[in-house]
């Protein structure tokens, strides 16, 4: 290491080394993929069971649902733990990750009753069960393109 003065071709060599370590930290941001596919699937079984058209079972399924999804979210929505490697820091990621999972379950679940109502409406057997498969299809698709904007956001944020 030298001891004199650093050069111009030095500090932006070290600019460069700091940047490509900034974006493979943010490249690091995502969900697992297993929260987008058990949050499909789970979709999917919720549609079925409001199929059966019994009020119980499907207030039952819904807590269940929502509550193994309220002691998992925590873990996973932060966009921090995107896989085994790197734990991304809260600084880093900030809270957005967290509002657009979150957002987008709402909107995941208007959607779904809104595709259901409609194939009710046109006599479709299984309504819920095939809005449900719908909007898992988004899901799994949408999702990791969903962080991947998210992450193009953050890079450019914080140019």
């Amino acid at each position: 290491m030298s001891t004199g003065p650093i050069t111009p071709d030095e500090a932006q060599a070290a600019l460069r080394t700091a940047d490509r370590g900034r974006r493979q930290v943010i490249d690091q941001v995502g969900l697992p993929t297993w929260y987008w596919w058990g949050l499909a699937i789970g979709w999917i079984v919720l549609g079925v069971i409001a199929d059966l058209k019994n009020g119980w079972v499907t207030t039952a399924a819904t807590l269940v649902f929502g509550a193994v999804h309220s002691a998992v979210a925590p873990r996973v929505i932060d966009g921090r733990h995107g896989n085994d490697r790197l734990r991304v820091g809260r600084d880093v990621v900030g809270r957005r990750i967290t509002v657009l999972v979150l957002v987008g379950l709402v909107l995941l679940a208007v959607l779904t009753v809104g595709v259901s109502l409609a194939l009710h409406a046109d006599g479709a057997r299984h309504p819920t069960t095939a809005a449900s498969i719908l909007v898992a299809v988004i899901i799994v698709l949408g999702g990791p393109r969903l962080l991947a904007e998210a992450r193009d956001r953050l890079a450019r944020s914080s140019e």
